[in-house]
């Protein structure tokens, strides 16, 4: 497969590595480099003393990621999931970096590339991993999970108000054949939703929730998040980018717990340094403007967010 069948536009790319970098001889961090948009400008900011490591499951990732390794010995990449970036760096001798940006959620190529099966538009295989070669496709899922937990997952990672319906239309199904093929699932979803979004597809919410599911994408933000407080230094920068409301929601509420510090009882008397205040945010969230919506629709639900290691 060429590389260059799937491109990718890069989401709120100046502003987020505008964001990232304080050091320019700093150690940087792409927890999630895709098809490097990211990792590229900033290694173009780096000093020659600078340094970036690449974060990726997914194997065509890597090999753009080798390619770019090639190019430039500042470089290197790591096919591991961002959740493993504090055993990963450690392995290699990094203790704490300047800087981490994650570019959240399933990119263009993945969604594009109808073999990965995460499109409800074209027909493929029902796969969904992000890394192709470990855990559990989305036909297994679909396959095996009992029906009170498809129905969980599609309630609250799809926030998906028909999600006893569509459980149990999957429960159904499976006991007729296998559930192999995405427009397989997505057409026995659009048959299970009485009502959906205009212009959305009937399917767009389950097929994101299980597609998390399967990633356990919220379970590796969280944990990149909390180890986020030791890897960084002080006046390092986290800079996230999230596609999804509780993602977004799960980035917010860190930042701010950061930013807050202990929780003391009232009346208690401290002072500010007491607190274990961590982090501070970086201005307000940011969101694409106009003209990046109407270049790449896919950018309409950003938000970046950045905080500051304070020391």
């Amino acid at each position: 497969m060429n590389l260059a069948d799937f491109a990718h536009t890069t989401v709120l790319l100046q502003d987020t590595v505008a964001g990232c970098i304080n050091d320019p001889h700093g150690i940087y961090v792409d927890g999630t480099f895709g098809r490097g948009g990211h990792s590229r400008l900033l290694l173009s900011q780096l000093a020659d003393d600078g340094r970036l490591i690449g974060f990726d499951k997914d194997p065509l990732a890597i090999r753009s990621g080798q390619e770019l390794a090639a190019e430039d010995s500042r470089f290197q990449i790591v096919q591991r999931s961002f959740a493993e970036m504090k055993e990963a760096l450690a392995e290699l001798g990094i203790e704490q970096v300047s800087g981490i940006l994650l570019d959240l959620g399933v990119s263009s190529p993945q969604l594009d590339d109808a073999e990965r099966g995460f499109s409800f538009m074209k027909d493929g295989p029902l796969d969904m991993r992000m890394n192709p070669d470990a855990g559990l496709s989305a036909s297994e899922w679909c396959m095996t999970m009992p029906e009170a937990e498809i129905a969980r997952v599609l309630k609250e990672y799809g926030e998906e108000r028909f999600a006893r319906r569509m459980a149990r239309a999957i429960i159904e199904r499976r006991k007729e054949e296998p559930i192999t093929r995405t427009l397989q699932l997505a057409e026995l979803i659009k048959a299970a939703n009485p009502a959906w979004e205009k212009h959305k597809h009937p399917a767009t919410r389950a097929f994101q929730a299980i597609r998390i599911a399967v990633n356990n994408e919220l379970g590796d933000l969280e944990k990149v998040l909390a180890d986020s407080v030791d890897l960084l230094l002080p006046g390092g920068r986290l800079a996230v980018i999230s596609f999804h409301s509780l993602e977004d929601r799960m980035v917010k509420r860190f930042i701010r717990a950061q930013e807050k510090g202990r929780d003391l009882p009232p009346g208690v008397p401290v002072t500010d340094d007491m607190l274990g205040r961590t982090m501070k945010k970086i201005g307000k969230a940011i969101m694409p403007g106009k003209e990046e919506i109407e270049r790449n629709a896919r950018a309409r639900s950003a938000v970046l967010r950045i905080a500051e290691r304070l020391a």
